[in-house]
């Protein structure tokens, strides 16, 4: 599988430097152009299909977030080039694939691209089909507590679990439980089972899910019509179930 990119760098040295780069070490990656600005950037994700943006945060009359403001439903993953690290959280709130500093680390360069082609790829082979994951079937079971002692759940009842600050909601087919425990603690105790963190704020069973929609960060359907959005960070761990 190729990957179809471009890079947005308002400096030439550095657009050269990374395309020299990608054309050396990175051989699945194909460039379809590179901007200088904003304008430039956004005018090449209009006219191309893409699956990765190389994506400078500092740029002449505005920076990256700005661009991305701008293509609200995106499916291409966006690797952050940088010099500046105070972007980071911005970057991951965005939905960044990856974050390199500069001067690029050949090396990291290498991980950003394969940690991109692996989402992809996974991507083209579960696209538009109904999700069957490795894991057949959950059983067991798991307590919650509550003032009075503690209620017992099959675990394969649970959809998905939402974290409240130190609170966390359980949500069943027809009904909700909210337990006086961190989305942490659910975490480490469905463990064992087939339950993945896709998001801060989500926990999911991953047998419910019947489908995968590709957008910024991803997003997956469970079986009651429910859609929840993935963190960039955390697609890869989903996609392993598949």
């Amino acid at each position: 599988m190729e990957l179809k990119a471009i890079i947005v760098e308002d400096e030439a040295n550095s657009r050269e430097i990374l395309r020299n780069y990608l054309q050396k070490y990175c051989l699945k990656v194909t460039l379809l152009g590179e901007a200088a600005s904003i304008e430039e950037g956004l005018k090449l994700i209009q006219e191309n299909t893409l699956d990765l943006v190389f994506l400078d945060v500092e740029m002449p009359f505005g920076n990256a977030f700005d661009l991305l403001e701008k293509v609200p439903e995106r499916s291409f993953e966006t690797v952050f080039v940088t010099a500046y690290n105070q972007y980071a959280m911005d970057a991951l709130n965005n939905h960044a694939a990856y974050y390199l500093m500069k001067p690029i680390n050949i090396d990291e360069l290498i991980k950003a691209v394969d940690y991109v082609l692996e989402i992809k790829e996974k991507e083209a082979q579960i696209s538009d089909t109904v999700l069957t994951p490795k894991i057949n079937g959950v059983e067991g079971k798991i307590t919650l507590p509550q003032q009075d002692g503690f209620q017992v759940l099959n675990v394969a009842d649970i959809l998905f679990c939402k974290a409240d600050d130190n609170y966390t909601e359980i949500y069943l087919e027809n009904k909700k439980i909210v337990v006086s425990k961190t989305l942490k603690y659910f975490e480490e105790a469905l463990g064992t089972f087939s339950f993945a963190r896709i998001h801060k704020s989500f926990l999911v069973n991953v047998n419910e899910i019947v489908k995968y929609r590709k957008g910024k960060g991803g997003s997956v359907i469970l079986s009651n019509g429910k859609e929840i959005l993935v963190s960039a960070s955390r697609k890869k761990e989903l996609l392993s179930f598949f």
